[in-house]
């Protein structure tokens, strides 16, 4: 069954669909968001440092980001008849409405790669500005002079984990000086990690925390937890800051390109909770999105072809790295310890904890990462079971590599990357 959502930006926008549920994104009861104030920096001043306003087009993709984050976490999964599918139906307000237009099949293809679900997407003309985007127009202006401007010409997204960690090393090293989008929402885990990686970086490379940008983004009626198009909202946060800085921008993304491929291992990962954001074909399409839409950034994951364990090993800064590796956090739902009573951290037993301990025994380190878990548990002797299983069966690589989505180029170089991949994983399982 068709679920089909009507956004708006303001109480007073009257348009409606019959059958269709009405959203105002602004609303807190239905979602909550920081990105006109952000926690850090100058608060709701930090806004203000961009040489340039942040573009319409830019701004669209973000309002689309919350709006498809939104439906995402909104229609369960487990009520539809595959138990994964959805169809979903989305009327946004833009204000390039002609772009859009144009740029809708772009956009349709990519979420539809990114969710594995079906949306279909309405714009209509958006002419009046939100309160935020007033007051954010005035303030720029207002505060011209007494908030510094600052530039960049690379962005780096930097989520608390161990891989954004090694990006951002590797970029202070080259002497660059990026401006770094870090995003949260729902527990506090990821957060205290980002928090640590903040300080260290400030510490060690002095680097301005005017140049730190950090948001909360949550849906507040969220019934389903695969939330597949988080990180595409997370890249829409740096695109929109980006947008205002008037000149071409390298966006960073750092991920191994072994976890970018999204190859499930065993069959616990087929239909997984695990994201395609960063895989060669989503990226490629929201590049050519971008580039329709005349946003001058060009996205860049320069760890592509590397596994985790060769970018802990080739890092620019080794033993910055070695002594803090242990700060950064790879779990995918670090939260859990809570329930009963433990600090946040890593489960030890879910897959990107599993990837962790590979990549730090390849890096030839004892690791010094805290576990709450070592596959004792129930569902870690499970896991562990099916970890084992998914190496000990036979696969082609060249199809295993086009298991998530098309790969079209460089075919020789992403099949020994994915090889090199399973190597490192099949050594730490041997040794448990």
């Amino acid at each position: 069954m068709k679920e089909s959502f009507v956004f708006t930006l303001s109480e007073y926008d009257s348009f409606q669909v019959d059958g269709s549920r009405k959203v105002n994104i602004n609303d807190p009861e239905a979602f909550q968001y920081t990105f006109w104030n952000p926690k850090t920096g100058y608060g709701k001043k930090h806004m203000y440092v961009t040489p340039q306003r942040f573009t319409d087009e830019a701004m669209d993709l973000f309002y689309i980001s919350l709006m498809v984050f939104c439906v995402d976490r909104s229609v369960s999964r487990k009520k539809q008849e595959d138990a994964w599918t959805r169809d979903l139906e989305l009327y946004i307000p833009v204000k390039v409405y002609e772009k859009w237009e144009c740029c809708k099949p772009i956009l349709i293809n990519a979420l539809n790669f990114l969710t594995g679900d079906h949306w279909t997407i309405h714009f209509r003309q958006r002419v009046t500005l939100t309160e935020d985007e007033d007051k954010y127009r005035k303030g720029w202006w207002r505060f011209r002079r007494s908030v510094r401007r600052i530039d960049a010409d690379v962005f780096c997204m930097l989520s608390g984990g161990l891989d954004s960690f090694i990006g951002a090393i590797n970029l202070l090293k080259d002497g660059k000086k990026p401006i770094f989008v870090s995003h949260y929402g729902g527990g506090k885990g990821v957060k205290i990690y980002q928090d640590r990686v903040v300080d260290l970086l400030n510490t060690k490379y002095t680097v301005e925390l005017n140049r730190f940008f950090r948001f909360y983004a949550a849906s507040q009626n969220g019934v389903e937890d695969t939330t597949r198009s988080r990180s595409f909202m997370f890249f829409a946060h740096a695109i929109a800051i980006a947008s205002g800085i008037g000149h071409h921008v390298d966006l960073y993304v750092p991920e191994n390109g072994v976890i970018s491929l999204n190859i499930p291992l065993s069959i616990m990962r087929l239909g997984s909770l695990s994201t395609r954001t960063t895989h060669p074909y989503f990226m490629g399409m929201l590049q050519n999105l971008l580039s329709k839409l005349d946003i001058d950034i060009s996205l860049v994951n320069p760890f592509q072809m590397q596994t985790k364990g060769e970018m802990m090993r080739t890092c620019k800064d080794l033993d910055f790295l070695n002594a803090h590796y242990q700060d950064t956090l790879s779990c995918s739902h670090p939260d859990q310890g809570r329930w009963t009573g433990d600090t946040v951290g890593h489960c030890g037993e879910c897959l990107p904890c599993t990837i962790r301990k590979a990549a730090i025994k390849a890096a030839g380190l004892d690791d010094a990462t805290v576990y709450r878990h070592h596959y004792e548990t129930e569902i870690g002797i499970e896991s562990l079971q099916s970890y084992k299983l998914g190496l000990a069966t036979p696969k082609d690589s060249y199809a295993a590599i086009q298991m998530s989505g098309p790969i079209t180029d460089h075919i020789n170089d992403y099949v020994s990357l994915y090889e090199r991949g399973i190597k490192e994983l099949e050594n730490l399982i041997n040794s448990i």
